[in-house]
């Protein structure tokens, strides 16, 4: 079967597409027909070398963490079966799902919300489980509050707009211009150029979901008292500030929270039941063959990304 994996770090161009074996699913386990796969926004800087102090890879190293797809064969003990159609996530801090094939453990799967579209839901499950781990298991944002969303044009900004308006709070969201109008579709009661708006300029904010990773002390000054800051974003440029800025937040007990995002079975099944629910939906960019992916990378880095673009191997 096709991977796109990498040997080196470096720019888009190590990219290439590999000849590999076929995974076998062992007790536990189920091997999925990818249909299609994110590309995450943080694999860059992953890519590029830029996180390499935090993580430990090993190369041939593959790419992507989230797909949809089609059961194509379980291990023993699974309760799926062939045919089955799935969407789900790489275990925590493994990569690989940009593939035409890939085995995970059936606790990293549910089932495919009923009426979408294999060929799109690849976009979701990473972003959508970060949206409600931190809105609902950290944040635990309640109806009525005041939501600030920074970033909110990426994959995980633009589910966390949508399930911040569901979960009943006021929805203030941070974008560039050209998609101030789009984010208000999504579901912002507030929309404001990130160029122009300074966090000096804010109102108070009961919680703030940062998917930046930039000026936390400063925008953590623009929480009420009992306010929640969830920081999900490390700037690659400046990977050791962004770290101590958490870090030195928790040791302070400054209301700051972070997290690698690592959701539990529940919360993949929580995942499928709001879109069922309509309360929220994939937002896809483009979707391109897997011989493309060096220019994905390249359309990534150059910013400008409405959700998330996805692979169809």
């Amino acid at each position: 079967m096709r991977r796109v994996e990498y040997d080196h770090f470096g720019g888009p161009e190590v990219l290439h597409v590999s000849e590999v074996p076929v995974p076998t699913a062992g007790p536990g386990q189920v091997l999925v027909e990818v249909l299609s796969a994110g590309v995450g926004g943080g694999e860059t800087a992953i890519r590029a070398g830029k996180l390499r102090r935090v993580m430990r890879l090993r190369f041939p190293q593959g790419t992507g963490n989230e797909f949809a797809g089609r059961v194509a064969a379980v291990g023993a003990g699974v309760r799926y079966r062939v045919g089955d159609l799935v969407w789900g996530l790489m275990p925590h801090g493994t990569f690989g799902a940009i593939a035409e094939q890939v085995v995970v453990p059936q606790d990293r799967l549910a089932a495919l919300p009923a009426g979408l579209d294999p060929a799109t839901a690849g976009a979701m499950p990473v972003s959508g489980t970060t949206a409600i781990t931190a809105l609902e298991e950290k944040a635990r944002l309640r109806p009525g509050e005041r939501l600030l969303v920074r970033g909110a044009t990426g994959g995980v900004g633009s589910i966390a707009v949508q399930l911040g308006r569901y979960l009943g709070a006021h929805v203030t969201a941070m974008a560039g211009q050209r998609n101030l109008e789009w984010v208000r579709e999504l579901g912002a009661d507030a929309a404001l150029d990130y160029r122009t708006t300074r966090p000096g300029d804010l109102e108070p904010f009961d919680v703030i979901v940062d998917l930046v990773g930039t000026d936390l002390p400063a925008y953590r000054r623009r929480l009420t008292r009992g306010g929640r800051m969830v920081a999900l974003a490390i700037a690659p440029d400046a990977v050791a500030r962004s770290v101590a800025a958490t870090v030195f937040g928790r040791v302070l007990r400054r209301p700051i929270l972070s997290f690698s995002n690592n959701p539990s079975a529940h919360t993949i099944a929580r995942l499928t039941e709001l879109v069922e629910a309509g309360a929220v939906r994939p937002v896809l960019d483009r979707a391109f063959p897997m011989e493309e992916i060096a220019d994905v990378h390249r359309l990534l880095e150059a910013g400008g990304v409405r959700g998330k673009y996805v692979i169809a191997p």
